[in-house]
């Protein structure tokens, strides 16, 4: 008999995203007329930078000759591509990052989805709310987060991020021993200051607990006192593992590539105290289910710290950010209530006169066609909200602004 991980069982019927991809689905197909803009999923829609492009064309010349053909490289990242991020990332910003601190992935989603592995299940784990779902799911599948009553886990701590408190979670009342923390926020697009930061590196140095800091979103910062790292903060090196992406701000969503970095200060302990290095227990485990990203794609990933590659992809993230302004002026104009935009290519909108996040998102594609996200999809905290991209065409982004005007609810 097979047996299976129950926890599988006790997951929702399917993922958020395939929730909204199916609805869209089956109004296109009765709707085939329809013009629908999709500011839903935050898949981007510029092409690859042109210096990515060349060193993708010479790296698959490289991969034809033998003389210069790479076979199996080291599962971690190769070394121009570690150390680009070294220089570029963390040195820039006057922060002391190891080489053998970073591990090239392919993908944020995959390696905050994986953390959990090194990490034992009696943790205590608080998640912000609402939250990008793979945290919460993945703690799921490992059989962290309890059971699900009225919408929570029952052994999970949420940590309220609402206009009511300005999207800053607060500290939890119980003793928690992993924090989920992702700023600039997916989905809210809001973010924390430094000093905001700092007490929630405090309270992990104070109770031993260890913070997953998301910062794939961390070039679209504009805002001077917002970290762009949680190393910025005195003490994070002893707390934080901290995830990295080239999808959003490279246009690597189709040929992923990103990286962790796991401080080798940072340390976990046994149930008998006995404290064991995180970056040792990462790299097995990365080394043991991961075999690198491929050469091209790490030469792909390297370009975009080229003076040209800078310039490109400064350029594509302005690019977003206009489009985050227009759609947040458009809201706002309307008279809805709008977060985020700022620092980041995600626009939260609060429903008008009460609405279901659902009931909002398909008054939208069916009214209007236009595609965004349940709030209610990423957590309790969700509902009663609506979460926008500005990953679309300038065009599309403009005529989706002139729809929002004929909101008639």
């Amino acid at each position: 008999m097979i047996l299976v991980n129950e926890n599988y069982t006790k997951l929702p019927g399917s993922y958020l995203f395939s929730d909204v991809a199916r609805k869209v689905n089956e109004f296109k197909a009765a709707n085939p007329s329809a013009n629908i803009i999709r500011l839903g999923i935050g898949d981007v829609t510029k092409p690859l930078p042109p210096a990515v492009i060349k060193a993708m064309h010479a790296a698959v010349d490289e991969m034809g000759n033998a003389d210069t053909f790479r076979g199996y490289g080291p599962e971690q990242g190769y070394d121009f591509l570690v150390n680009a991020i070294v220089e570029n990332d963390y040195k820039a910003l006057g922060l002391d990052i190891a080489a053998d601190e970073i591990f090239v992935s392919d993908g944020a989603k995959s390696d905050t989805g994986n953390i959990g592995d090194m990490l034992g299940l009696d943790n205590i784990v608080a998640i912000t709310d609402p939250v990008y779902p793979v945290y919460i799911d993945t703690n799921v599948m490992a059989g962290r987060a309890g059971e699900l009553h009225n919408g929570k886990w029952s052994k999970l701590v949420y940590l309220p991020c609402t206009a009511e408190n300005d999207f800053v979670p607060e500290l939890p009342k119980e003793k928690v021993d992993i924090i989920y923390l992702c700023f600039p926020n997916n989905p809210t697009g809001t973010t924390l200051t430094r000093d905001q930061l700092k007490i929630w590196v405090d309270y992990a140095l104070k109770n031993k607990a260890l913070i997953l800091f998301d910062s794939a979103y961390e070039a679209f910062i504009t805002e001077n006192d917002v970290p762009h790292s949680i190393y910025e903060i005195e003490g994070a090196r002893e707390v934080a593992i901290e995830f990295r992406s080239y999808s959003k701000t490279a246009g690597f969503t189709g040929t992923r590539c990103a990286y962790t970095v796991v401080p080798k200060t940072l340390y976990g302990y046994k149930k008998d105290g006995e404290k064991v290095m995180l970056n040792q227990l990462w790299n097995r485990r990365h080394t043991t289910k991961f075999n690198g990203v491929p050469y091209i794609i790490q030469r792909a990933a390297e370009a975009t710290y080229s003076p040209e590659g800078k310039k490109e992809v400064q350029a594509a993230i302005d690019f977003y950010l206009n489009n985050a302004k227009i759609i947040r002026n458009g809201l706002l104009e309307q008279g809805l209530q709008v977060y985020g935009g700022i620092n980041s290519p995600y626009i939260w909108v609060k429903t008008p006169k009460g609405m279901t996040s659902w009931a909002f998102f398909d008054y939208l594609l069916k009214e209007l066609n236009i595609v965004g996200t349940p709030g209610s999809g990423f957590g309790p905290s969700g509902e009663g909200y609506l979460r926008l991209t500005a990953f679309g065409t300038l065009e599309n982004t403009k005529e989706a602004v002139g729809r929002f005007k004929k909101i008639s609810i």
